[in-house]
């Protein structure tokens, strides 16, 4: 079974990406299930529930979270209610929300779906290495298929957490730091992971945001508003090849798409 994962959905032009790129991706692959991280969606941060409703209408089946989950006051209730979004599932107990769930595929087939946040230049969360550990066996108790977002800032980290569930999980993707790297594998235990997906948003933009405002915090170090750039988007993520009974990875492909890139033939016959 394939399972897509979609970076940071970034903005509008994120969540315009996803609209226009996810019919294409599906063509390419007979896709299980799409995850996708939404703690960016609405305005750069946050989620809205118009926003949650695209991503929803363009095809995604589960939005997992981040340290953004919470900054738009109006999303709060979805995060709250909604089964199909999730937060950090290591936030202190009490929070409102869930931090992992079981959803089916298109085949029938359940998985289990993780939303974790790193602590390493993040904030003071519970561990999220000792929580996968307790809740592990509840965990696989749902479904053999457990795919973990761990939404962190640091590289090393995000690689210790693919050590640590090697063998235990299907997957493991990184989140938060919006640029895809090259590192995409089925490890030894066969566990699927990358350190970060990528973004779903403007391709000329720092990170999705108006490279005119970051630069203006950089050089005067005065807080500065950002917002989401305009122009074209990109689509970034994972193919997850599982297997539906054992839960182990068998294959990874990562991609990045955008008009710019879809024009160019070998960019498209890797599809």
């Amino acid at each position: 079974m394939w399972v897509l994962f979609l970076g940071d959905v970034v903005g509008k032009p994120g969540r315009r990406a996803v609209r226009e790129f996810l019919s294409r991706l599906r063509s390419r692959r007979d896709i299980d299930l799409v995850i996708a991280n939404g703690e960016n969606a609405a305005g750069g941060v946050g989620v809205t529930g118009p926003v949650v409703r695209d991503l929803f209408d363009a095809g995604v089946d589960v939005l997992t979270g981040g340290n953004h989950t919470w900054d738009k006051r109006e999303g709060l209730p979805l995060v709250r209610d909604e089964e199909k979004i999730l937060r950090p599932a290591n936030y202190p107990p009490g929070v409102d929300g869930r931090g992992w769930g079981v959803f089916r595929g298109r085949s029938g087939t359940p998985y289990v779906v993780v939303s974790l946040v790193g602590r390493v230049f993040m904030g003071q969360y519970d561990c999220p290495f000792r929580w996968m550990d307790e809740a592990l066996p509840d965990l696989k108790g749902h479904a053999a298929s457990v795919i973990v977002d761990f939404h962190a800032e640091a590289t090393s980290e995000k690689r210790a957490m693919s050590f640590h569930l090697d063998g235990k999980v299907s997957a493991v993707v990184g989140t938060h730091t919006h640029v895809q790297t090259v590192d995409a594998q089925v490890m030894s235990g066969g566990t699927g992971y990358i350190t970060d997906a990528g973004m779903c948003g403007p391709v000329n933009s720092v990170i999705g945001m108006d490279s005119r405002d970051v630069l203006r915090r950089f050089l005067t170090q005065v807080p500065t508003r950002f917002e989401v750039a305009p122009g074209e988007a990109e689509v970034a993520g994972v193919f997850f090849e599982i297997d539906p009974e054992s839960g182990a990875c068998r294959g990874v492909e990562p991609f990045v798409m955008s008009e710019t890139r879809m024009r160019s033939k070998e960019a498209w016959m890797r599809f």
